[in-house]
């Protein structure tokens, strides 16, 4: 099983009247990311300033490229035999120590992160994972650790293998097989898109099934061309495979209908065994794909529905204006499940950290404020684009209504009360709406907890006198400005949190309080 890495195949051609393709060299390399505009949105008000903390943390052992502390890997995990290989670095099976639950390890040679470049990539795919993880569909992300040589990446371990070679060993699908495929990749491109990462480089490569079994979940498994979606910018870089590259890629201008594109080259494949574009040379498949023309008059295609040809022709349309988006794919009648569209609830990610953020302790989602407040721009980029994406009327809030929608359109199928009390729970000032820093607290990715220099700044917003201690009347204090001053309140938080029992809050208890069950 390969895990991110980026390998070029030749794709079988099923028909002997055909002549095969000989395999496309490789597309130049991806070149250094241009400078991000400045946020759009107002920045958030500074923190308060506070006394130094007793306890200071060490940048000794900071890494580099993460800008956390370093750890020892084997400390954590076992890593056993080779999975794939690629460019950067080397996957391995691996097994948690603490629990035994194996994953797959992808580990990157720091040596080999040369430019700012390479490391603003590996940056960049870690965040990418972050904000997307616990979406069906898309691997799930375990963490990121450094240490003197390596980063490693380790996420959900997928043994089903490619969907590359399934369709090598089927050569083409059911039009019912490659309906509930097709299903799972356009529900990632939908769910990428929504959360404001545009992926770059879809190919059956990229995709692994999470069993071998036949009706296995397939899974998205390589970030590592994505990009989280900047409004308004024109990207104009090359990236990609040969046969799944969008015509307007090629013209140094697209946006991220380019992934609707990629997925229609491979439900193609998947129906017919052979890609809608090729040559000889890679400059034959570029030509190829400008050119546009499909064949659906060569074997099998005479057999297969009108319904498949006008999803394909729709997703493979030049103009990518006029393209169907995923939302409109999923909509297709011929996508549809059974001709109608599922009605199995899906939980996202987005639902789930809302979930999650409703049960908190009052404290614990206070303390995650203040960290959202300070949270850098590219730590938060997708959380933006999301917050735009249900922001439908531009009002800088999110409605109830707004929130359901929203919620919908992720999948999840929710009652009125579910919705209002994950409302209630996300609106901290009770204004009735939920603005831009309670959206980023109550969905952010707690990775963001890892990080000890936002629990540093947390803690300190509470522990006015710098004493080291958070005190009933500090905490009384600040939870007092956002009306949850009350005693039962904070007799609740001491006997939740102050574990030692000595009448206030040390710096370990509060780390404690903030990182459980943060997995979300």
């Amino acid at each position: 099983m390969g895990l991110c890495f980026t390998k070029t195949y030749e794709i079988p051609i099923a028909t002997a009247s055909v002549k095969r393709p000989t395999q496309p060299p490789p597309l130049p390399p991806l070149p250094p990311l241009p400078s991000l505009p400045p946020p759009s949105l107002p920045k958030p008000k500074p923190m308060p300033s506070s006394s130094s903390l007793t306890k200071t943390p060490s940048s000794a052992n900071i890494g580099p490229i993460l800008q956390k502390p370093m750890c020892d890997i084997n400390s954590l995990f076992i890593l056993e035999k080779e999975l794939g290989r690629g460019q950067f670095g080397i996957t391995y099976l691996c097994t948690e120590r603490s629990t035994g639950i194996k994953y797959a390890c992808k580990s990157v040679s720091k040596k080999k992160l040369i430019s700012k470049s390479d490391i603003d990539d590996v940056r960049r795919e870690v965040f990418i994972l972050q904000h997307l993880t616990g979406q069906p569909n898309i691997v799930e992300f375990k963490g990121a650790y450094e240490d003197v040589q390596n980063i490693h990446l380790v996420m959900e371990l997928c043994s089903g293998g490619e969907l590359f070679d399934r369709i090598i060993t089927k050569g083409s699908y059911s039009e019912r097989k490659a309906a509930k495929i097709c299903r799972g990749i356009v529900n990632v491109v939908h769910v990428c898109h929504f959360m404001g990462v545009m992926h770059r480089d879809l190919k059956p490569e990229n995709f692994l099934f999470v069993s071998k079994d036949e009706d296995s979940d397939l899974k998205a498994i390589d970030f590592g061309l994505s990009v989280f979606i900047e409004e308004g910018k024109i990207y104009k870089e090359i990236v990609g495979s040969a046969y799944y590259v969008a015509p307007e890629v090629l013209r140094k201008n697209y946006g991220k209908e380019i992934d609707i594109w990629s997925a229609g080259v491979i439900l193609y494949i998947l129906l017919s065994g052979v890609p809608p574009f090729w040559a000889e040379t890679e400059k034959g498949i570029f030509d190829a794909i400008l050119q546009g023309d499909l064949d659906f008059t060569s074997a099998p295609w005479p057999s297969i529905s009108q319904g498949a040809k006008d999803l394909i022709r729709r997703m493979l349309t030049q103009d990518s204006k006029k393209r169907i988006t995923a939302a409109q794919v999923l909509e297709h009648p011929w996508l549809k499940e059974d001709g109608e569209a599922s009605d199995k609830p899906i939980d996202s990610a987005v639902l789930n950290r809302m979930k999650q953020f409703r049960a908190m302790n009052k404290m614990k989602k206070l303390a995650l404020k203040v960290i959202a407040e300070t949270l850098s721009e590219e730590e938060i980029k997708g959380l933006k684009q999301m917050f735009k994406n249900m922001d439908t009327d531009r009002s800088g809030t999110i409605t109830y209504d707004e929130l359901k929608h929203g919620l919908n359109k992720l999948g999840s199928k929710l009652s009125e009360t579910e919705v209002q009390q994950l409302m209630d729970a996300a609106d901290v000032d009770q204004s009735g709406t939920i603005d831009y820093i309670e959206f980023i607290t109550a969905t952010m990715h707690r990775h963001k907890l890892e990080k000890d220099e936002h629990l540093y700044k947390a803690f300190q917003y509470f522990d006015k006198d710098g004493s080291g201690y958070i005190t009933r009347d500090e905490l009384r204090h600040t939870m007092k400005q956002y009306g949850m001053g009350d005693e039962a309140t904070i007799n609740e938080i001491l006997d939740d949190v102050d574990t030692d029992k000595d009448g206030r809050i040390n710096y370990d208890e509060f780390v404690a309080m903030m990182r459980k069950g943060s997995h979300m």
